[in-house]
């Protein structure tokens, strides 16, 4: 069974490359049961969300010359 460590791990690694059919699974096993790591899985997806919608409006804000 994989641990908390290893788990978050996979997360993040999930961020940079696809994940193996066997990570995948061993991931959704334990994130089945272990709320705290489904619970950093819900924060690292709504922190992706944030940094993308703050990186598409600085995009928005140079294209018309706006200055923060």
């Amino acid at each position: 069974m994989m641990n908390c460590k290893q788990a978050t791990k996979l997360m993040s690694d999930a961020q940079e490359r696809p994940l193996t059919p066997k990570e995948r699974i061993a991931l959704r096993m334990h994130v089945m049961l272990c709320s705290g790591c489904r619970n950093f899985g819900k924060q690292m997806h709504s922190l992706r969300d944030m940094a993308r919608q703050f990186a598409k409006g600085r995009e928005q804000d140079d294209s018309t010359g706006s200055k923060s």
